[in-house]
């Protein structure tokens, strides 16, 4: 996950008790859970259990305690497991955590029916609800999973766990984002317009760059240059390169190492790209096999100054953990109502694909413009699995997403189909076409592999306050 840029979350432990109940339970919580996320890879830092009379959280002066404890380790972590041994006292609960300021997953162990009496009974069952509900009397947003009750030891927990560290990343993810718009937008595409204003309102800062000042920067690139042969190395390495496709391969080259300082120098989390057509008018490539690179290697690429698209792949990502693309909703396929073909020119990344791409000229663009004069396509297939698809906009001053799943099968396409694409089947596929063209949203979609789109909603409508339709 770390080579894709994204990080497991760190969490924060909070181990609640309520006197009534029994306090060895506490014990238990604080050897299981650390025990259990050591074996996920997730790191976790652990509240000093000699700060209170039991170990665990109790009183408003324990989680006060604790509030302190969280605002002397503030950026260490991302996330707060809260653990419900027993019933736990919602007072100490909502002192320790309503200005926690990250996502919180109430975890609550079950009892068992041989042991009920007063010395063994737990009933978290019934505390759940009522922290639960004192969270929302105070405005402190929450994550609870069915079933309602599971132990640590369960292997279930080790999904919730993956869950709720996915909602992490994507809540945390998206805030103070920083994205780059290297070119203008294409006059031509009016459907990916962004309102920049709207953008920072949702702290997500949009950086603009003019496309001459990086074809300039890219004269001044020398083949001596480490970071140049690193990336000419790096790209035959990536892609199959047939000989009449490498004399695009040193100014692709050049663009990277530009690309990669301005990436650097401001902070990009994702960017997008005028890829056409004075790319291949002036430059005579096409930078396709280079923002496959990017999605690759966990720096998401939007085609097309497509910002929005480009702020959501980077949500997809911190969702999944897997590599991201940015795609059109392409072809209907035959008659079959549920199934269309996802498609673009060759920046899906390498761990999309069946098999390694090869370099090919822009098969379209080359009828107005010429041949070999957009070289770096990378061509190929998408190979099948689970897919989650998702696109954003903006409206009324506030982004909006919609987000779905679907999968990409093994249905052929036509040998002769430019660019790199694959079959989805999306159930509703239909209804999805019409939301999306009622709403005003783009031509792209992004789609990343797996079934996130619960968890990428949680993130961004529970924790960052944004409106996602979930098809």
């Amino acid at each position: 996950m770390s080579e894709m840029g994204v990080k497991p979350t760190t969490f924060a432990l909070f181990v609640g008790t309520r006197q009534f109940f029994p306090g060895k339970y506490i014990d238990q919580a604080r050897t299981e859970i650390p025990a259990a996320l050591k074996a996920l890879g997730n790191p976790f830092i652990e509240f000093p259990a000699d700060q209170t009379p039991t170990g665990g959280i109790e009183t408003t002066a324990d989680g006060q305690k604790f509030a302190n404890w969280l605002d002397a380790n503030k950026g260490k972590y991302g996330g707060v497991i809260l653990s419900m041994p027993n019933f736990a006292d919602e007072r100490g609960a909502v002192a320790a955590l309503k200005n926690a300021g990250v996502p919180i997953y109430i975890q609550t162990y079950p009892d068992r029916l041989d042991l009920m009496g007063p010395d063994d009974r737990r009933d978290g069952f019934c505390g759940r609800n009522s922290i639960a509900d004192n969270f929302c009397q105070y405005g402190v947003p929450f994550t609870v999973l069915e079933p309602a009750t599971l132990a640590p030891t369960d292997p279930r927990f080790k999904e919730q766990v993956q869950y709720f560290d996915s909602v992490c990343r994507v809540a945390n993810g998206m805030k103070d984002l920083r994205v780059g718009a290297i070119g203008a937008r294409t006059s031509a595409f009016k459907t990916v317009r962004i309102d920049e204003v709207a953008l920072e309102r949702a702290r997500i800062s949009m950086e603009t760059y003019d496309l001459s000042r990086v074809f300039k920067r890219m004269e001044a690139v020398k083949e001596s240059d480490p970071a140049y042969q690193a990336r000419v190395q790096g790209l035959q390495q990536y892609s199959r390169w047939p000989g009449n496709s490498a004399q695009a391969l040193p100014t692709i080259a050049r663009l990277g190492v530009v690309l990669d300082q301005i990436i650097k120098d401001d902070g990009l989390n994702a960017f997008g790209l005028r890829c056409w057509d004075e790319m291949q008018e002036y430059l005579r490539i096409s930078p396709c096999v280079l923002m496959s690179q990017y999605n690759d290697k966990g720096m998401p690429a939007g085609c097309e100054v497509d910002m929005g698209n480009a702020v959501t792949m980077y949500a997809l990502m911190q969702a999944s953990g897997e590599p991201v693309a940015c795609l059109d909703w392409n072809n209907d396929y035959g008659d079959d109502p549920s199934k269309c073909i996802l498609f673009h020119c060759g920046p899906v990344p390498q761990g999309m694909m069946k098999d390694q791409g090869w370099i090919d000229d822009h098969q379209i663009i080359k009828h107005t413009l010429g041949e070999e004069c957009g070289y770096g396509c990378n061509q190929g297939r998408i190979k099948s699995g689970p897919l989650t698809f998702a696109s954003m906009r903006t409206e009324k001053g506030k982004p909006g997403f919609y987000a779905g799943q679907g999968r990409f099968t093994e249905d052929p396409i036509p040998e002769n189909f430019f660019g790199c694409a694959g079959v989805s089947e999306i159930p509703d596929l239909q209804r999805v076409m019409r939301y999306v063209q009622e709403n005003g949203h783009r031509h792209h979609v992004s789609v990343t592999p797996g079934h996130v789109a619960d968890a990428l909603y949680e993130g961004l409508t529970k924790y960052r306050g944004m409106d996602v339709a979930l098809l």
